[in-house]
């Protein structure tokens, strides 16, 4: 995740202590039913497309802003589904810095597109079924990502 002016005056006055994150993350479906994951550089292995909220970000323009930059394609439709947190969602960086990510989770259908991604971060984008799926970065519920799933037009 790229770090934002904001996060990073935070963490000058704060150092490497806890950080308390509002996030946003998004299930794409193709028509398959398969999940779309990214994988980054690093430890971090496979995760949903996500993204931090900004200072005077709705969580929808949040969301809609990082699917574009991380995936390349355009939010038609957005559905909240959940809103996880708490100590299960505390991630340490491996340059030491804590965080704990309240994550607004939404069920969304994308744009097809031949776009690339806007961001430079994901190192892979791919579909995954439920039975195929890498564990992932932080623990969302597996049934949570994939029951109902909005699928992507054609």
């Amino acid at each position: 995740m790229t770090v934002s002016s904001y996060i990073s005056t935070l963490r000058s006055k704060i150092g490497n202590d806890l950080l308390l994150i509002p996030s946003v993350a998004a299930l794409i479906h193709d028509r398959h039913g398969r999940l779309l994951l990214q994988r980054k550089a690093g430890p971090e292995g496979w995760r949903l497309p996500p993204g931090g909220i900004e200072p005077g970000e709705t969580p929808n323009d949040a969301l809609r802003r990082e699917v574009l930059e991380e995936t390349g394609a355009e939010v038609l439709n957005a559905d909240l589904v959940s809103v996880l947190g708490g100590e299960a969602f505390r991630y340490r960086y491996p340059n030491g810095h804590l965080v704990e990510y309240t994550v607004i989770v939404f069920k969304c259908a994308v744009a097809p597109t031949d776009s690339p991604c806007i961001d430079t971060e994901p190192q892979e984008l791919r579909y995954f079924s439920a039975a195929d799926m890498p564990n992932l970065a932080l623990p969302y519920p597996k049934a949570l990502l994939f029951s109902g799933q909005h699928r992507s037009p054609e």
